[in-house]
């Protein structure tokens, strides 16, 4: 397996089979040139196999966190490990990067996630309740 920082669209777009819906084009493009935005993708034999997304922020009186956005393993590649290499090479780059932790997300009954992070350092720090306001697609 061989993990790489994807730096362009036709790398992303390449590795269009992982994502919910097929990436457009000028969103990828400036998901990749926005400081602070980073997608890794895992090869397996020259093959994307998954990616993990990380959003760094900012913030005034706290410093630069990172956000563990998305992670996504395609199903012939799955328990294998490369959701928690991926996971691991994410938190890497957010220390090298001088944030002070990192974050994600994770529904309560998704076993699958909760044990990939798990295996992969994360510690679950309380309750969270999530709220959304929801403008539809674009």
């Amino acid at each position: 397996m061989d993990i790489r920082r994807t730096t362009t669209v036709t790398e992303l777009r390449a590795a269009a089979h992982l994502f919910d819906a097929p990436p457009r084009a000028e969103w990828a493009a400036g998901f990749l040139a926005a400081d602070g935005h980073l997608m890794l993708i895992a090869y397996v034999d020259g093959v994307p196999a998954g990616f993990v997304t990380g959003v760094e922020m900012l913030h005034p009186d706290k410093g630069s966190e990172m956000c563990l956005y998305e992670l996504g393993v395609d199903e012939r590649f799955r328990r294998r490990g490369i959701g928690g290499a991926l996971t691991r090479a994410l938190v890497d780059v957010a220390r090298e990067r001088g944030c002070y932790d990192v974050w994600v997300g994770v529904e309560p009954d998704n076993d699958a996630a909760l044990a990939t992070y798990r295996s992969a350092g994360a510690v679950p720090d309380g309750g969270c309740a999530v709220l959304v306001w929801e403008f539809g697609t674009q």
